[in-house]
């Protein structure tokens, strides 16, 4: 039953991956995590805004810490500088055509010393600030403009969110294979702001990762090749 749609994924796995690879941030451009050139690169190593990544693969298990920022995620030396309300354009490798599923963005608030000597661990600190899953039941996703160049992906910071260090968990869904579990793959990587101008709002209701994903979840475990509708993982958006 599964013949056609098997194939499909298989030959999406030959496929190259993504991650993002640099972003404009409060209108400064940031090249970020470099996996096959940073590691190399000895005492030249830049420092980055954004937090390490071991490759372009995957994680697939939603209890794993790795789900968080991905596999041998550390935290970045800086922050980028960017006022609430603005937007940033996050540029992604070029997304296989073959890996469809939703795009979502998290923050999470840093200590008042800033977020390059913490990682949240298990706590429930993130809120969900943007969402795209299917556009109904047709073959288009909130991934699918990243499978032609220019593959840029924009996110609004809140205005009303209150200054100060924020870690962003920005991911891709890959369901090609996610009529079973496990079968969805996650590719999420985290970036750290420093956020001004804002407000006042702290916002509550938050998850955390592990945690905010089950297995089990319609999001999760579902077959993409089917027209059916597709319900986004995670909590609702944080509005102002």
């Amino acid at each position: 039953m599964k013949t056609f749609a098997a194939l499909l994924a298989s030959a999406g796995l030959v496929a190259a991956h993504g991650y993002v690879d640099h972003a404009t941030i409060g209108g400064k451009e940031y090249q970020f995590y470099q996996p096959y050139q940073d590691p190399y690169m000895g005492d030249n190593k830049p420092d980055r805004v954004s937090r390490s990544i071991e490759g372009n693969g995957p994680v697939e298990d939603v209890t794993s810490i790795d789900i968080q920022c991905n596999k041998g995620a550390e935290p970045a030396k800086l922050h980028a500088s960017a006022t609430a309300g603005s937007e940033v354009t996050l540029n992604w490798t070029l997304w296989p055509e073959s890996h469809m599923g939703p795009v979502i963005t998290y923050m999470a608030r840093c200590p008042d010393t800033g977020c390059q000597n913490w990682s949240p661990g298990t706590q429930a600190v993130w809120f969900k600030i943007k969402e795209g899953g299917r556009e109904g039941t047709s073959n288009t996703w909130a991934d699918t403009p990243l499978m032609t160049a220019p593959s840029a992906y924009k996110y609004t910071i809140p205005s009303c969110l209150k200054s100060g260090y924020y870690l962003v968990r920005h991911e891709i869904i890959a369901l090609h294979a996610a009529w079973q579990y496990p079968g969805a793959q996650f590719y999420p990587g985290c970036h750290q702001l420093q956020v001004t101008g804002g407000g006042s709002t702290v916002p509550s209701s938050l998850v955390a990762f592990p945690g905010a994903y089950k297995g089990s979840d319609p999001g999760i475990t579902y077959d993409a090749y089917k027209a059916q509708t597709y319900t986004i993982p995670g909590p609702a958006v944080f509005t102002c």
